[in-house]
């Protein structure tokens, strides 16, 4: 006698399956399997060279890119035996099934294999979401306390705090460059360096004010309070000098004693480092480093990456002007609001992605709101 509930499970298994099948199809397409394959063979050739390292930083550049080639044609790899083998497990089930007696540990086993098929692939179709040039660098993040006082300054230190405890979910690296604290709580700015693969990729579509409503703690009658706080985000280039030139005598560079947290020379020292471009009005600092050349090297390198961003963003509003296209100027408007009272919300304005689930979005629960934003991008585009 047959057995309904093994016949829907083992239903329910084959249409996963071969959904997955034709997401793993569309995947090798998108990201370009094939071509990878083709450039691993050239990379690794380059690699090979005795003579590559004559030349330092273009032998990083090479194990850079082959590493990376080798991680994501792995990766494609292992996942496709994972579909196989979870198609052996599917044909199991299903002469178990026609033997008149369901095998339960297979198709247990079945439904677990499908569910870990059904994460990694989810996890490849994000990753083509990263498409532009400087996606996979390491991020330069910048936060700033907008209106509402001190509510808005505790508001930026607990932005800095979700944005750390986001990164170490995905196993990024957080290195906290420079923090400005407020007159009486939290953070006026803070400036951190966020590394990883797609790390700006991920952060770029953080860029933007965000609101926060809750009941304030400063407020002695406990009255709701609105604060904002911006976040600007710029890609780490490690060869970022080639695309600016600074002159020396374009720098005001002023020494100070480091503030907050940063190991045991802060506080004793003027080893931080404030460097204002003069023509430009940009200014960066960084105190976090154990000497004052650590930390005028790690300005530099900020300062150059905030230079060649904004090259590249007038050259898109150069090439808008000229096609005729406008873009919507976006700059202090919210992209999402942090409700906690009078209830319980999170909702980005763009996406319209949203959650009820306030206090898991501030421990770092963000990666609903990025990828829902990258796949409205990737459809605008």
């Amino acid at each position: 006698m047959a057995d309904p509930k093994a016949e829907n499970a083992l239903r329910s298994a084959q249409a996963t399956l071969e959904d997955l099948q034709t997401r793993w199809d569309a995947a090798r397409e998108y990201l370009k399997i094939d071509a990878g394959r083709a450039r691993q063979a050239v990379v690794g050739e380059l690699a090979a060279d005795p003579n590559l390292w004559d030349d330092p930083d273009n032998a990083r550049t090479v194990t850079t890119e082959l590493g990376r080639l080798a991680n994501d044609l792995d990766s494609f790899d292992a996942l496709r035996r994972s579909l196989d083998d979870a198609i052996v497990l599917e044909e199991f089930a299903r002469e178990s099934l026609g033997a008149g007696e369901a095998d339960w540990s297979v198709f247990d086993e079945l439904a677990s294999s499908v569910e870990l098929l059904g994460h990694a692939i989810a996890a490849l179709e994000t990753q083509s979401l990263f498409s532009g040039p400087y996606d996979e660098n390491d991020a330069i993040v910048e936060l700033h306390a907008g209106a509402g006082g001190t509510d808005a300054q505790d508001w930026t230190e607990m932005l800095l705090r979700m944005y750390s405890r986001w990164a170490e979910r995905r196993g990024f690296g957080v290195e906290i460059d420079e923090v400005t604290e407020g007159q009486e709580a939290g953070l006026l700015s803070a400036t951190f360096i966020l590394k990883g693969r797609f790390a700006y990729g991920w952060l770029s579509v953080e860029r933007g004010v965000h609101r926060l409503v809750r009941m304030s703690p400063f407020d002695s009658q406990a009255r709701r309070q609105t604060s904002f706080a911006s976040l600007d985000v710029t890609p780490l280039l490690e060869d970022s000098a080639t695309e600016v030139e600074i002159d020396e005598k374009d720098l005001r560079v002023d020494t100070y004693r480091s503030s907050g947290a940063g190991g045991q020379h802060v506080n004793k020292t003027d080893s931080a480092i404030r460097l204002t471009h003069l023509p430009s009005g940009i200014v960066v600092s960084c105190q976090n480093e154990r000497s004052q050349h650590q930390n005028r090297a790690r300005a530099m390198q900020i300062l150059e990456a905030k230079l060649a961003e904004r090259a590249r963003a007038q050259r898109l509003v150069e090439m808008n002007a000229l096609s005729g296209q406008r873009s919507d100027n976006a700059w202090g408007s919210q992209i999402r609001s942090y409700v906690q009272a009078p209830y319980q919300l999170v909702k980005d304005h763009r996406s319209d992605h949203e959650t009820g689930n306030v206090e898991a979005v501030l421990d770092g629960d963000l990666d609903g709101f990025m990828e829902a934003e990258l796949r409205r991008q990737r459809s605008t585009s």
